[in-house]
């Protein structure tokens, strides 16, 4: 049936394809649009317009992916973009791959070739169903314009069901501008598919027993959680079972969240960069993932997981379970009703096992205090340039409990989920770790703060990173978007840069290195406002003075600095090792 809050009466007579598909966009309540058109998708366009649906020109097709996504990992709903014939379809390519390993809902339109003249040189035309299918989880080609609604509704029933994905609607010049007398019930959608998890399934019981037989008998269990935990909206139900359980809950970055970072049971980041969690994982003796594929940076390119050690998988997807690490018990669920089960199962006998395990909670809290205290050097560290830690100490203080972290690839990802911290359950904290592209910051910020109006949305870029998307600056303050972006300028491509000095020492670069910019100036010139800040005590003013007033967007260009020994985190709090032929883990 159509959701009650949406139905409104369809025009009468025919109507061209591309207004069908806006029709079903207004039905299922989709946000912001992004995209750039072309004659392909006019009709949608107009259709757009007439219905007063939010569409957003954006000035690269792949930002407005990449805020797509962002948007979707915020409000929980599809994201939807478009792209044009030819560049505008394979300018998608990188945001809707991450898209599809992050397991982010995606709603994606390409136009494509007039059927009658394809395949005779047409003006842009490339084999793009081809290219794109591949980076999906589905690509629904419309052949028909009457089969317009069926197919959106399928994109929205694929999208979000299982683990979610971007699926893309192949819609011809001649589909969308073709006209079709529709019967009503030709919309009628279902509502469930319109957010994620569109359908929850349950593990099989004796599997639960098993795994809950296991937990019991443990003496250190941990928790590896992942991104499934925020895709099923499985806080209270991790928060339960960890509490009731006594099992502390170590994250990867696009898990973080999972639980507050503050919160007793956070063993931290595991994987290539650790607080305290991959110890914790050495000494363990239950291991249970929860929405996480256990892949090359979450195990440290697999020499992670303690052999003969019981492990617990609780996935979605049933072939990821032992695709990278053999699982004892194999739960194959949403991570919600998984976890609710295992809590349940685990019901008798948890005060006793709570008690049993106050030393090793007690051990936890004391490591990560431990911790803290000696990380604090670099939280208020005075050097100049800026050092990353000080950057991160000063944000986290600025940034009020519902504010959204954007952190780019590279440099930011790995900084940031090592140093900051969320200050409750929830997804306020966006790494786009499905395919670590840089250039995700900007358009992230963007979409997140679509999706957040209120709330202060702060993203946190490499200059490299910022330099690809520079332009749609102008798309949020079009959009009134007010986004803060933080560059970390360190006049390089920073990432690379440290792995040539890891591997074959100080002085010998190749193609690393960029011009430093005054990004603060570009901002002021583009109309939005900019600070430049090069000493360590100006970071905390210049944060107020950007989140204090949200009235047009804001880069704060920060330099940082330029020692590329210094660049990346340290990991396992150890200095980074790298031997020449290897990639560095």
């Amino acid at each position: 049936m159509i959701a009650e809050q949406v139905r409104t009466p369809l025009p009468k007579g025919p109507m061209t394809g591309g207004r069908a598909l806006a029709e079903v966009f207004k039905l299922a309540g989709v946000g912001p649009m992004f995209g750039m058109a072309g004659f392909q998708l006019l009709p949608f366009y107009e259709a757009v317009r007439g219905l007063g649906l939010r569409h957003f020109l954006i000035n690269d097709e792949r930002t407005g992916a990449f805020a797509s996504d962002a948007y979707a990992r915020v409000s929980g709903r599809p994201g939807v973009c478009d792209g044009t014939l030819g560049p505008g379809a394979t300018n998608l390519v990188t945001a809707l791959v991450e898209s599809l390993n992050a397991g982010i809902p995606i709603v994606a339109v390409a136009g494509d070739a007039h059927r009658s003249h394809a395949w005779k040189n047409m003006t842009q035309e490339a084999r793009q169903v081809d290219i794109l299918r591949p980076c999906v989880k589905e690509l629904l080609r419309v052949e028909s314009v009457a089969r317009i609604p069926e197919m959106a509704a399928r994109a929205f029933a694929v999208a979000t069901s299982g683990r979610p994905g971007p699926v893309v609607l192949d819609v011809p010049e001649d589909v969308a501008h073709g006209e079709h007398d529709f019967d009503e019930r030709a919309f009628e959608l279902d509502p469930s598919t319109f957010s994620i998890p569109a359908r929850r399934n349950r593990p099989d019981a004796d599997d639960v027993e098993r795994a809950a037989a296991l937990l019991a008998a443990a003496e250190r269990p941990i928790l590896l959680v992942g991104g499934g935990v925020h895709l099923s909206r499985a806080y209270d139900a991790l928060a339960r079972l960890a509490e009731e359980q006594a099992i502390p809950v170590a994250h990867t970055m696009s898990g973080k969240g999972s639980i507050a970072c503050a919160s007793a049971l956070s063993a931290g980041l595991f994987g290539r960069y650790s607080r305290i969690a991959n110890d914790l994982i050495a000494e363990s003796d239950c291991i249970v993932s929860v929405g996480c594929k256990l892949g090359e940076i979450a195990t440290k390119r697999y020499a992670l997981i303690p052999p003969n050690v019981p492990i617990v998988h609780l996935e979605i997807v049933a072939e990821e379970i032992g695709r990278t690490t053999l699982a004892d018990v194999a739960l194959w669920c949403d991570a919600r009703e998984g976890l609710s089960d295992l809590a349940g199962a685990l019901s008798d006998g948890a005060e006793a096992r709570r008690r049993s395990r106050a030393g090793y909670l007690a051990e936890v809290a004391a490591r990560m205090a431990r911790w803290r205290l000696e990380a604090m050097p670099r939280y208020t560290s005075t050097e100049i340039p800026i050092n990353m830690g000080r950057l991160i100490g000063e944000l986290q203080k600025a940034m009020p409990p519902d504010g959204i972290l954007i952190a780019d690839g590279g440099f930011a990802a790995h900084w940031t989920g090592l140093l900051y911290d969320t200050q409750r359950a929830g997804r306020t904290y966006l790494a786009d770790r499905g395919l670590a592209s840089i250039g995700y910051g900007l358009p992230g910020a963007l979409g997140a703060q679509l999706a957040a109006p209120g709330a202060p949305v702060v993203a946190i870029t490499g200059d490299g990173g910022f330099n690809m998307t520079l332009g749609d600056l102008e798309t949020a303050k079009r959009a009134g978007a007010n986004v803060i972006l933080i560059v970390v300028n360190n006049a390089a491509s920073g990432y690379v840069k440290a792995l040539q000095h890891a591997m074959y020492g100080e002085g010998n670069y190749q193609s690393s290195d960029l011009v430093e910019m005054d990004y603060a100036a570009i901002a002021q010139a583009m109309g939005c406002r900019g600070i430049r800040v090069v000493d360590p005590h100006d970071l905390a003013s210049a944060y107020r003075t950007a989140i204090g007033d949200r009235s047009l967007p804001t880069v704060i260009d920060v330099v940082v600095t330029r020692d590329p020994g210094a660049m990346l985190p340290a990991a396992d709090n150890r200095t980074l090792v790298v031997k020449a032929g290897d990639r560095p883990v």
